[in-house]
């Protein structure tokens, strides 16, 4: 026997014979080797016996982890899915016997189980409600009626409640109705996406190619082609043929209605000044999809602004890269004017455009998704982009971060944003790369730019040689492109006596400028973040070091493109601050010549110059309209495909495909107007934490004019004791209550309990605060470090990773 009191093992070995003997328990030969371990550190300097209680404590600390493990199997044959291995372990600590059978170890759960349940709620139904969130959150679990049962009598029974069976089988009656209303609203939707879609087929089988419109027309073949090129016939379908041509198919019924105009275009055509494409009124019929290209006008989305075309606008495009004084240049002129709007691509930003104007003595007012503050007699309002108030004029307005203008999820709303603020003199400000793009915009809007172009105020210079993680310093900021990357150097660095602040986007805003704030007051040496440092966030950083010179951007995995590098880099050497900014990558990890070829480089050219476009609530309304359906699943479908040509020649329909899968969840339930459909569809919700079903669940409720009542925070332990798991659980609740919160100030008749929301968002903020800081604070204590310069590390998940992206993997060394 290998032993690691090899001085003691001869006497542990007797004394654990000695103790079989007189004690008459069973031991498993696979137990003696750990046994004897336990006996050797109980035995004192020259003895070789134990007493029998001694025997038998170390037998129970050998069996606990097996105790564990059978307490988890006979919880899940009794359906007890909600106790976890924490419960189990934490029972088996309970036991002094040695040989319990089943029923002495369920009876050392029952009081643990007890005090779990108790604190996952102040009430018994909230202590359920957070259960289920939880078990969905983390397997996807959904109870069945039997086992909701089961959990609700033990949260009864945790509850002291006098009528546990009252308790238990309204809770299972609840949830039979709600199996029942969820299959309703499947089938329902099914059956609306069913006849929705033959209604589409059946209109593309009428459709009829272009051999058939001279005839229909009683046109020549020449005289429809020029008819179509001056937007005279619509063409309907065009179908990309494997030559790489289309064919171009027609509605017959558009095409007849359009033969009393013929005669007028004929005379139009001998005068090439005159020709301008007609709408055609085409009465009451069934409706085509180029009347509704018409209708929905994305094609002339510029001119869907009315106010801000009515105005005599001037754009200013400011650009330059980080640090370059953008915002404050924009901001002086915001100030001195007599009304004024400032747009902001995140809460974040919103609020510190807000603070900067109030002091500088501007009362402002705020509108975010989820939040408003109204300054009595304010005219200047700080927003996020998406609330773009299109209909008052003001004198100046601010839009920052226009490179988002090429975002797939966001840059529709930008598009929106320039080409709709109502304001005579508008600020645009971005990084270099938006430039080709603004001024596309400005072009489409009849709009005149002149521009503004910065350098930045301190130098910007790229490390020579890759950091290794012993070498990270006061004022670094340390770059990972996922969360559980972050965490995972946090962790390491932590445990090795390093001050630690974290910035990620699971982080609420609150929570990351108390970060922030942790790291440029000193209380923490080192930020770890994700690229959500990249705006929004004024940071004392000195040298930005990347983790990682690859992300995930939703699709693929991909190397990091220049603008990326530059503004993820530019966050260092704040002026002021520091004489310059450095930036670096991480030892094992890449190359410097990586990072010294993305800040030489220049901007990259955009691949397709149409901005992005997408429907807002009128054009919703006007395509239902036309088609005669109430269904927004129709609608968007028509949309998709009929208003814009992928040929378009100045804009490109937006990604919807989140809309559009909301939308799609949302056709069974009834009683909801299309008007709230499409804000539903707008709610922001994270289908990876299944909130596409939990928006459906909370729309039902609406439609059936039930309350909503808001998320909780869940059981919250001591933030000194929180784990990563909790902190997560923690993250996604707040996410729920922002989704809430964005659907209570639109629906304040449903979403009833606002203060309540809010100060359970407070609640969470202040605990995932407290829970970052105090794991902070505790990991001082230095241990062996794989800091050290013997004992360099990768960072989580890097260990022989290629040395520069897009390289070989190095080989292995031979042993």
């Amino acid at each position: 026997m290998t032993s690691e009191f090899p001085d003691r093992a001869a006497p542990a070995l007797l004394a654990l014979d000695a103790a079989i003997a007189s004690s008459g328990l069973h031991v498993e030969n696979r137990e003696r080797p750990k046994l004897e371990r336990v006996i050797a550190r109980m035995l004192q300097p020259g003895a070789d016996r134990i007493d029998d209680a001694a025997f038998r404590a170390a037998i129970c600390t050998v069996r606990r982890k097996p105790w564990g493990s059978r307490l988890m199997d006979l919880t899940r044959r009794a359906g007890q899915v909600w106790v976890t291995r924490a419960d189990t372990e934490a029972a088996a600590i309970t036991v002094d016997d040695p040989e319990p059978d089943d029923a002495r170890l369920l009876a050392a759960l029952a009081p643990v189980m007890q005090a779990r349940l108790r604190a996952q709620g102040d009430t018994p139904r909230a202590a359920v409600d957070n259960i289920r969130a939880d078990l969905f959150d983390g397997t996807g679990r959904v109870l069945s009626p039997g086992e909701l049962g089961t959990l609700a009598r033990a949260v009864a029974d945790a509850f002291a409640l006098a009528d546990t069976d009252t308790f238990a089988t309204d809770l299972e009656r609840e949830e039979s109705s709600r199996k029942d209303r969820d299959a309703k609203i499947e089938d329902t939707a099914r059956a609306r996406r069913r006849e929705e879609v033959q209604r589409l087929r059946a209109w593309e089988k009428s459709l009829v190619p272009f051999s058939d419109v001279p005839g229909l027309l009683r046109c020549s073949q020449r005289e429809a082609l020029r008819w179509i090129a001056e937007n005279r016939l619509p063409v309907a379908r065009r179908v990309p043929q494997s030559n790489g041509q289309e064919r171009w198919e027609f509605d017959p019924a558009e095409l007849m209605a359009l033969r009393q105009q013929i005669p007028e275009w004929r005379r139009d055509g001998t005068d090439s000044t005159s020709r301008a494409p007609i709408a055609p009124d085409l009465g009451n019929r069934r409706v085509g999809n180029a009347v509704i290209a018409q209708v929905a006008a994305l094609d002339r989305y510029a001119a869907h602004f009315r106010t801000a075309r009515a105005l005599n606008r001037r754009i200013t495009l400011v650009t330059g890269p980080t640090n370059s004084g953008k915002s404050h240049t924009a901001l002086d002129a915001l100030a001195q004017a007599e009304s004024g709007l400032a747009l902001a691509p995140l809460r974040l930003l919103a609020h510190e455009f807000r603070e900067s104007l109030m002091a500088r003595g501007v009362p402002t007012s705020l509108a975010t998704g989820e939040e408003r503050i109204d300054m009595p007699g304010s005219r200047h309002l700080a927003a996020t982009v998406e609330m773009c108030p299109l209909n008052n004029p003001v004198d100046v307005a601010i839009i920052d971060e226009a490179q988002m203008l090429t975002d797939p999820d966001r840059g529709a709303a930008w598009t929106a944003a320039i080409m709709g603020a109502p304001a005579r003199h508008l600020f645009v400000l971005g990084a270099p790369d938006c430039i080709p793009m603004v001024k596309r915009i400005a072009e489409l809007c009849g709009d005149p730019v002149d521009e503004i172009r910065l350098e930045r105020k301190s130098p910007l210079v790229a490390a020579e040689r890759a950091v290794s993680l012993h070498e990270l310093q006061k004022h670094d900021a340390l770059i990972a492109f996922s969360r559980r990357e972050v965490l995972d150097l946090r962790a390491m660095l932590l445990a090795h006596g390093k001050r630690v602040a974290v910035v990620y986007g699971a982080l609420s805003p609150e929570v990351r400028r108390a970060e922030a704030q942790r790291f440029n007051n000193g209380d923490a040496d080192i930020l770890i973040a994700t690229d959500a440092i990249g705006m929004g966030l004024n940071l004392t950083i000195r040298r930005v070091v990347f983790a990682a010179l690859r992300k995930y951007d939703g699709n693929q995995t991909r190397d990091l493109n220049p603008q990326e590098v530059k503004q993820i880099g530019g966050r260092a050497g704040r002026f002021g601050k520091h004489e310059q900014g450095v930036v670096a990558v991480l030892e094992g990890v890449g190359s410097p010549s990586f990072i010294h070829a993305m800040l030489a480089a220049p901007p990259q050219p955009i691949e397709d110059m149409r901005p992005q476009v997408q429907p807002d609530a009128d054009i919703v309304q006007a395509v239902a309209a036309e088609i005669g359906s109430d269904s927004l699943f129709g609608v968007l479908v028509r949309i998709r495909r009929a208003v814009l040509r992928r040929d378009d020649p100045n804009y490109r329909l937006a990604n919807m495909e989140q809309a559009f899968a909301i939308a799609t969840a949302l056709e069974g339930v009834a009683d909801l107007t299309l008007a709230q459909r499409w804000v539903y569809a707008m709610c922001p919700v994270d289908d990876r934490d299944n909130g596409i079903q939990r928006l459906v669940h909370w729309a039902a409720d609406h439609a059936a004019g039930n309350s909503v009542a808001p998320p909780g925070t869940g059981p919250l332990p001591a933030p000194e004791r929180a784990e990563r798991t909790e902190l997560e659980r923690a993250e996604k609740r707040h996410k729920r209550l922002v989704a809430w919160r964005w659907l209570a100030l639109r629906f304040p008749e449903a979403y009833v309990n606002r203060e309540e929301a809010e100060a359970t968002t407070a609640r969470l903020n202040d605990w995932i605060e407290d829970v970052l800081r105090q794991q902070s604070i505790r990991a001082r204590t230095p241990r062996t470090s794989p800091f050290s310069p013997d004992r360099r590390s990768s960072p989580p998940g890097r260990r022989n990773r290629d040395a520069a992206p897009g390289g070989k993997r190095p080989p292995r060394k031979r042993r």
